[in-house]
């Protein structure tokens, strides 16, 4: 451990030196620190094979190995392009069980950053002392606008940056953001990817909604207008599901998820677009309900669009919202049928699972008629 800054960790409110690690002396009060632990424990010992669990990105979920080599090029890629520096203080609130909690502790490690560990929560910076000072962390889009809705959004701005990733990042959010000095990305990227390979800027004069490769890593598009990566630390190139515009072979703008297209009287609608539209709508309403687009059976068309929606609305709400929709969207686009859900279902990196909370939602369009 001599390139670190620190002979141990703190996690959640204790020091942990990593030679309890090694020597598997240490007490775990959450699967969270148990993996945390387990994970250094195999990285500190010289392991070079590591079992990730994909999510789907690039087809069905399926368990990959990847080498410690690769994953520290990957780490590397990252600290160059955020400048991250060995007297840093890292912030990992994700859970080491998937690929952007361990890449957190990879990073840290191959940096020497000072490594801070917090269970996974909606505001992890409320739970760090104030006489401690965090530099850099990676957090999910529903952790950032906890902090923003917090009564000390400010802790934010301690940071020298933020990366957010795990899930598309609001326009609302992405307002909220600017008045923020820390230096905040969105990324893109995925467990084959070994977590992300393009940033986006998401504050300051410099903010764009085109993403930027990290260096030495190109992308392209297939026939079907999905993205293609390549990075030298890969075997061989990625295909995925990701519909984006490319604009070079380092920059390109997201556009949505190729297997959430529906395909309405003959006109594709990516949903990814137009729930950014319906965020804007709902943000100007001040509606703060979680939502999504789903593409639901039609005789004639085919498929038509319908709203999902947490937790109950009144129905002149809903009527509110139906009228909005008629003077902001085409005829094809505009949601025709409502659901309601008590309560969506999210899965294990805190993204809405459409499928199964569309199971359990209920037809509210009845409200309307």
């Amino acid at each position: 451990m001599k390139n670190f800054p620190k002979s141990y960790i703190w996690i959640n409110g204790r020091k942990v030196s990593f030679q309890a690690i090694l020597e598997k002396k240490t007490v775990q009060v959450s699967d969270f620190e148990a993996n945390t632990f387990s994970f250094i424990r195999d990285w500190l010992s010289g392991a070079d094979k590591f079992e990730l669990q994909t999510s789907g990105s690039t087809g069905n979920p399926k368990i990959i190995s990847v080498t410690r080599a690769q994953m520290i090029t990957s780490a590397r890629l990252t600290a160059e392009a955020l400048e991250l520096r060995e007297h840093f203080n890292a912030l990992v609130c994700l859970d080491p069980r998937h690929i952007a909690g361990k890449m957190m502790l990879v990073r840290s490690m191959e940096v020497g950053m000072g490594i801070f560990a917090i269970d996974p929560c909606a505001n992890p910076l409320s739970k760090i002392p104030v006489d401690l000072t965090i530099h850099f962390t990676a957090l999910v889009p529903y952790q950032a606008k906890a902090i923003l809705e917090s009564k000390h959004p400010h802790m934010l701005d301690t940071l020298c940056s933020c990366i957010i990733g795990g899930g598309a990042v609001e326009p609302d959010l992405v307002e909220r953001l600017q008045v923020y000095s820390t230096k905040i990305y969105s990324t893109y990227g995925m467990t084959e990817t070994l977590s992300h390979v393009a940033l986006r800027v998401l504050n300051g004069k410099n903010h764009s909604d085109f993403y930027q490769t990290l260096p030495g890593i190109t992308v392209r598009t297939d026939d079907r207008s999905c993205l293609i990566i390549s990075a030298p630390y890969l075997d061989g190139e990625i295909v995925t599901n990701d519909i984006a515009e490319v604009t070079g072979k380092n920059n390109f703008r997201w556009v949505g998820r190729w297997d959430n297209v529906i395909n309405s009287g003959g006109l594709k609608i990516s949903s990814e677009i137009l729930e950014g539209r319906i965020g804007q709508i709902f943000t100007r309403l001040e509606i703060s309900n979680s939502f999504f687009i789903q593409g639901i059976p039609d005789e004639k068309l085919g498929q038509r669009v319908a709203l999902v929606m947490e937790a109950p609305l009144k129905k002149e709400m809903l009527e509110v919202i139906r009228q909005e929709f008629i003077h902001s969207f085409s005829p094809y686009e505009i949601p025709k049928v409502f659901f309601e859900s008590d309560s969506f279902v999210y899965t294990n990196t805190s993204k809405i699972n459409r499928q199964e909370s569309f199971k359990t939602s209920r037809n509210i369009s009845y409200m309307l008629d």
